[in-house]
């Protein structure tokens, strides 16, 4: 276990540098290319997702969303949460939802760009990671392609705020929390090292007193959330976004 946090430090420390030359370590060709468009990992995941691609550019060309809100990326999780702009309206120059169901950190690293780059948002908000981790990656290979996801987005908007939502604890990857909860520590710990940036803890307060997820805020997939389920999401990254609605006020009690 020493060994793997010992690896694990040493990795971050290695990360955190490499986010501060991230223009280096990602170059754009004069066509505004990045370097990872050439590479057959990208291809490949272009190919994948390009219904999902084509569906968010036609969304682009009915209305382009202004500069300087606030996109939430991330896989089904986010992609299902259908009253996110309703429940973040508040929030100034608005909220862009580019999630995309069963996708993966490492997809979202390779869609940086399109997914939030080409929108110049002054914050992003991520959630992914449970996929890659069902994939069989480990949570170091989560933590590197989250790096990759930051470089990315570093090198063309050095001011944006990047939040990372926790991996949440699904009842159906229970036999994954160990993993789950590796990787939220090691990413947890990355952020500490990344300037504007921080980690929303979503899978404390998914956990009942007995230490395992809240059935009630799951669907019977025992994967994606009930309404519950993202009302207790709102509660907790509302904090994080400026302008933010507040969370609803609990019922009056008889």
């Amino acid at each position: 276990m020493k060994s793997a946090l010992a690896a694990a430090a040493l990795l971050m420390a290695a990360l955190a540098s490499h986010a501060q030359t991230a223009s280096a370590a990602f170059p754009y060709e004069a066509d505004g290319a990045t370097a990872a468009d050439a590479t057959s990992e990208y291809l490949a995941a272009k190919a994948r997702w390009h219904n999902e691609l084509a569906a968010f550019a036609r969304a682009d060309q009915e209305r382009l969303p202004p500069p300087g809100g606030v996109v939430f990326v991330g896989s089904s999780t986010v992609r299902m949460w259908t009253r996110l702009a309703q429940d973040f309206a508040r929030v100034p120059g608005g909220v862009v939802n580019r999630g995309f169901g069963g996708s993966t950190l490492a997809d979202c690293s390779l869609f940086a760009r399109e997914l939030v780059v080409r929108y110049k948002p002054r914050q992003v908000v991520v959630y992914a990671g449970d996929n890659d981790l069902a994939e069989g990656r480990t949570p170091l290979q989560v933590l590197d392609s989250f790096a990759r996801f930051a470089n990315t987005v570093r090198a063309e908007l050095p001011d944006a705020r990047i939040s990372f939502i926790s991996v949440k604890p699904s009842p159906s990857r229970e036999q994954l929390m160990p993993q789950i909860r590796e990787t939220n520590h090691v990413i947890s710990a990355y952020l500490n090292l990344l300037p504007n940036s921080e980690f929303i803890d979503i899978y404390t307060p998914m956990l009942g007193a007995d230490g395992r997820p809240r059935m009630e805020l799951f669907r019977g997939d025992r994967l994606h959330m009930t309404d519950e389920g993202y009302r207790l999401w709102h509660s907790v990254i509302a904090s994080h976004l400026p302008g933010a609605n507040p969370p609803p006020a609990p019922a009056s009690l008889p």
